[in-house]
């Protein structure tokens, strides 16, 4: 849609509250939002000159606009996460957890069963969750079915066919595991008693059902029922073992929504931590994926919004930990600085930092475990995507790393039939740069390698990128330009923070599915890069940091300084000695140097 065919439409536009909807060529949603004020949100995308490039193909690409006004800021946030979630736009921000989770359900028929199930259909019944893990559902099936006896067999416990006694009592009701409703021995508000403990139990309400069993221990014990008191008195120890295995932080919490947030380039993580009477019931991590320039705070609330909903949170106070604009006036949102809520906002941050690590391990493994096949097909779309000559068998891959302007170093990595061959690493010391210049260091380590690999007569890389964005891919291109190598492989910069390929000349960068196969070999490949440069670079600094005092001095090299640091472990253990112990470990005239230097330069 250009410029002028908006301005034909903004009159129409209302300045109410409400979500927008904007469609395609083909006529299907590509973006959905929400809006104050609906007139002056929509203009801006028209307006407003952005910084990505993402959002100007979304208005590229923007061929109808429709609006749905509602009342208030906060119906128009309600709605737009329900749309989202139903319609999922290429141009949001895509939730990616597309897990089917289990639920509890109190079926809908009389004298209720209670079961799991993954499937939730609008049958009348009662739904509790969702859960994250089938393990604790099946846990909790197996403490319901026997400490809170309910029935468990399929039959028709209609109101006639009881009275017409159609049905006998079973192994499960001499066994005490049901109270044998279907022979009318249990009555129907008896029976919903018990369905409330096992509501009260799910939602980690675990008071009014030990007290419950209490009374029901101390009523069979003053009717001198002494083997049914027993039977209460075990049921009370396990129902107090179980409720142990809960993360118990402090019952005075009451409910509460516990959300922590952590963003890596275009991907976001978020935590969730449900308290249930101050007790941990519900803990889930979910990845989400930015399609244009939202901000930490508006993936936030997104997030929140779909995990209330999914799992069906009525707590009235948000841990969160910076501030939100929630548009809710009915919850609490709360940034604490110290005690119990603290303590759980951080238990929720470590569940985000575990999740995200064991994420890159596991995608890591993915690729470390494919076989020759596999990793020969990764090449090969390797080779389709970014349109490559040749299958890209040798791959080099370079990266710059220095702290301060001091110590710079270079790094280089060299994957063979997509995997490291790390006989072929190297490492650059920068020879002919100073202080802080990214650019020129490329220049110098490519030009280094190459011109190498040419005087050696070795085999050159069929692809080469350049961990930075197109500064850097410059440089390396002004070497490769001086070498003659141009057309004798690809040379590509990827931008260290928005994952986006860019290849020389080009205004435009190539963005890749985020978790195809070329991503994930091209992040291993600079993770890999990164992790090696960084290794070298601290174990420079290191020693630099040590010698560098003692190499400053004129006439004291590199192999007397490592001399009297391997003896004496430190420079300030070096400036304390006595003079005739330096005499003996250097000689007269070092001795007298390092003497002079540490009286000037105390």
């Amino acid at each position: 849609m250009t410029r002028q065919e908006f301005e034909y439409i903004l009159p129409g536009i209302p300045t109410s509250p409400g979500v927008y909807k904007y469609f395609g060529e083909e006529g299907d949603i590509i973006y959905i939002g929400k809006a104050k004020n609906l007139r002056k949100r929509i203009s801006s995308y028209f307006n407003k000159t952005f910084t990505g490039y993402k959002t100007h193909e979304l208005v590229n690409n923007i061929r109808k606009i429709e609006f749905t006004i509602v009342d208030s800021e906060q119906d128009a946030f309600l709605l737009e996460n329900s749309l989202i979630k139903e319609f999922q736009p290429k141009y949001n921000i895509n939730l990616k957890d597309d897990k089917s989770y289990p639920f509890i359900i109190i079926k809908k028929e009389p004298f209720p069963r209670v079961f799991l199930t993954r499937k939730k259909i609008d049958d009348g019944s009662e739904y509790l969750g969702p859960f994250t893990s089938v393990a604790k559902v099946r846990e909790l099936i197996e403490f319901i079915r026997r400490y809170i006896p309910l029935r468990t067999c399929k039959l028709n416990l209609s109101e006639s066919n009881i009275s017409k006694g159609k049905f006998k009592v079973c192994l499960e009701y001499h066994l005490g595991n049901c109270k044998g409703p279907c022979a009318g021995l249990q009555d129907q508000k008896d029976y919903n008693d018990s369905l409330q403990q096992v509501r009260n139990l799910l939602k980690g309400n675990l008071s009014p059902v030990i007290k419950e069993f209490k009374n029901q221990m101390q009523q069979h014990a003053a009717n001198l029922a002494f083997e049914k008191a027993a039977i209460y008195k075990n049921k009370l120890e396990h129902l107090e073992q179980y409720a142990a295995k809960s993360t118990v932080v402090n019952p005075k919490l009451g409910d509460l929504d516990v959300f922590s947030f952590a963003r890596e380039n275009d991907t976001a993580y978020v935590n969730y931590l449900m308290v249930n009477n101050g007790a941990i019931i519900q803990t889930h991590t979910i990845v989400l994926e930015n399609k244009l320039e939202e901000s930490d705070e508006e993936i936030m609330l997104f997030a929140i919004a779909q995990l209330r909903d999914n799992f069906k949170s009525t707590a009235t106070e948000l841990i969160v930990p910076f501030k939100l604009n929630y548009p809710d006036e009915e919850l609490t949102i709360t940034v604490p600085k110290a005690g119990d809520k603290k303590k759980l906002l951080e238990l929720s941050e470590k569940n985000t930092i575990y999740f995200k690590q064991e994420q890159k391990r596991k995608e890591l493994l993915h690729i470390k475990t494919k076989s020759e096949e596999e990793k020969k097909n990764v090449l090969f779309q390797l080779q389709v995507d970014l349109q490559l000559q040749e299958l890209p068998d040798h791959i080099e891959c370079f990266d710059n790393s220095n702290f301060q302007g001091s110590y710079p170093v270079s790094a280089m990595v060299c994957f063979r039939n997509g995997a490291p061959s790390k006989k072929d690493y190297r490492h650059f010391n920068i020879k002919t740069v100073k202080g802080i210049n990214d650019f020129a260091s490329m220049k110098e380590v490519v030009h280094r390698r190459y011109s190498r690999l040419l005087r050696e007569q070795s085999d050159l890389p069929q692809l080469v990128i350049i961990d930075g964005g197109k500064g850097q891919l410059s440089a390396a291109m002004e070497s490769i330009t001086a070498l003659g190598l141009q057309g004798s492989m690809t040379v590509v910069g990827l931008a260290k923070n928005e994952e986006e390929i860019f290849f020389p000349g080009d205004t435009e960068s190539l963005r890749l599915p985020v978790n195809g196969d070329t991503m994930r070999l091209i992040r291993y490949i600079r993770d890999e890069v990164h992790r090696f440069g960084i290794t070298f670079h601290r174990q420079k600094r290191s020693k630099g940091s040590l010698n560098n005092q003692l190499e400053q001095i004129k006439g004291i090299g590199k192999n007397t300084a490592d001399l009297l640091l391997k003896e004496f472990k430190s420079v300030t253990k070096i400036k304390s000695l006595p003079f005739e112990t330096l005499v003996e470990k250097v000689g007269q005239a070092r001795a007298s140097l390092i003497r002079d230097y540490f009286n000037n330069n105390p």
